[in-house]
């Protein structure tokens, strides 16, 4: 990957919080509570932001720190049920969601050349690198803010998870 991709997925990646932020602005409890096509509310997607963001930042200093890692995969389904996903307010997971972001950020920001390359071995999807991770998750918040605003709207889309 050269820099200049590299750069705007982390530009990307950083502005990830805001997109979901401005998708849930104004959100009435209707709204929140109305799901897509899979059922999925905009309440649990901030849920899952939360959890998968937390996850993903314990990923990406896996890979970071340690020689080879296994990067274990989970199950989002199961996590939504018994996690309440379906019940609790969202207000902590979107600190978490946005405290991840930004604390991942800083290390993103101070990443040499050489740890780009780092590579670790996930369990469902198999080899797994740094950049491949940076792609994954430039994308990420991106593409639940815009579930979030089909699920808001009542449109029945393509669950992006």
């Amino acid at each position: 990957m050269d820099n200049e991709t590299r750069a705007a997925l982390i530009r990307r990646y950083t502005e990830g919080f805001a997109a979901v932020e401005a998708a849930l602005a104004g959100i009435t409890p209707a709204e929140l509570d109305n799901a897509d096509a899979e059922g999925w509310t905009a309440r649990m997607v901030a849920h899952h932001l939360a959890d998968s963001e937390m996850t993903s930042a314990m990923r990406l200093r896996k890979l970071i720190a340690e020689n080879a890692p296994v990067i274990w995969g989970y199950d989002e389904e199961l996590y939504s049920r018994n996690l309440f996903y379906d019940r609790r307010p969202v207000e902590a997971s979107l600190l978490a969601f946005r405290a991840a972001r930004e604390s991942t950020a800083g290390i993103l920001a101070c990443l040499p050349e050489e740890a780009w390359s780092r590579v670790g071995w996930h369990t469902e999807s198999g080899l797994y690198t740094v950049e491949r991770w940076l792609e994954i998750y430039a994308a990420h918040g991106h593409e639940h803010a815009e579930q979030i605003r089909r699920a808001r709207g009542g449109e029945r889309g393509v669950v992006a998870r």
